[in-house]
C-alpha cells in the first residue's frame, strides 16, 4: 500500500501546540510534520466529546489523534485526563467494531516547540499506512 495516503485528524491543545504552530504550515513541513495530518487546535482537549471523535471517522479519517497537556499538568487542570478518558471509549468502540484501535491515540506532551510534536504525527502516519484505509470509509454510503 506504498501509494495509500492516510486521512489523519489530529486535535490539539491551544497550549501544547501554541508555539509549535506558530511557525505555520510550511515550518511544520520543514520540520517533518506529514502533509497526511490535518490540525485542529481546540482550547481544551477536555472538550472534545466522544461524538466528535467518532465523527471524524464518520467523516472519512483513516485515524484521529489527540494532543493534550502532561497529566499533571493540564492547563485546565483535568481537561486532558477527560480527553483521555474519552479517547479510552472511543478505542473500546473501535474494537467492538472490529476495527483497530490503535486508529486512535492520546499523546501528552510539554507545551512549548518540541520535536516531540512532529514525532507523534510521523509515529501516527507510519503506523496508519501500514494498517491501510479505515474500514469505517464508504460505511454510511
Amino acid at each position: 500500500m506504498s501509494d495509500f495516503t492516510p486521512d489523519i485528524k489530529a486535535f490539539c491543545c491551544h497550549y501544547t501546540s501554541q508555539q509549535t504552530c506558530a511557525e505555520g504550515t510550511e515550518g511544520l513541513k520543514q520540520d517533518g510534520f506529514p502533509g497526511s495530518v490535518s490540525l485542529f487546535r481546540v482550547p481544551c482537549t477536555g472538550k472534545i466529546q466522544v461524538s466528535t471523535l467518532l465523527q471524524a471517522f464518520e467523516d472519512g479519517a483513516d485515524a484521529v489523534y489527540v494532543v493534550g497537556c502532561p497529566v499533571d499538568g493540564c492547563h485546565n487542570v483535568k481537561g486532558s485526563q477527560r480527553a483521555a478518558k474519552r479517547v479510552g471509549a472511543v478505542k473500546q468502540a473501535l474494537s467492538e467494531l472490529d476495527v483497530e484501535a490503535e486508529r486512535i491515540e492520546m499523546f501528552h506532551l510539554e507545551r512549548g516547540f518540541h520535536p516531540e510534536f512532529v514525532a507523534v504525527a510521523q509515529e501516527m502516519d507510519k503506523k496508519i499506512k501500514k494498517l491501510g484505509p479505515s474500514p469505517l470509509k464508504g460505511e454510511s454510503a
